[in-house]
């Protein structure tokens, strides 16, 4: 397989790996451990669950920005 094809390759693979092991951990906690519901009133779980999930969304977003904006080495 062409150097190029595979660092291509693995870049999608590890891009759609870490975005579902994102989607399951903050499905897990929102969804399971009822964080991402207010029901009566607001709690401190529901509040450290959102500062949690908008956090680390902007860390995810940032990874994957970063891991595509290198260039691949189809040249090699």
């Amino acid at each position: 397989m062409e150097p190029g094809v595979r660092q291509y390759l693995i870049r999608i693979l590890n891009t759609l790996a870490m975005g579902l092991l994102w989607m399951a951990v903050n499905m897990t906690a929102g969804i399971m451990y009822d964080l991402a519901f207010i029901h009566e009133h607001v709690r401190l779980g529901n509040i450290l669950f959102y500062i949690w999930f908008v956090s680390s969304l902007g860390a995810f977003l940032w990874w994957v920005i970063r891991t595509w904006s290198k260039p691949i080495g189809f040249d090699n």
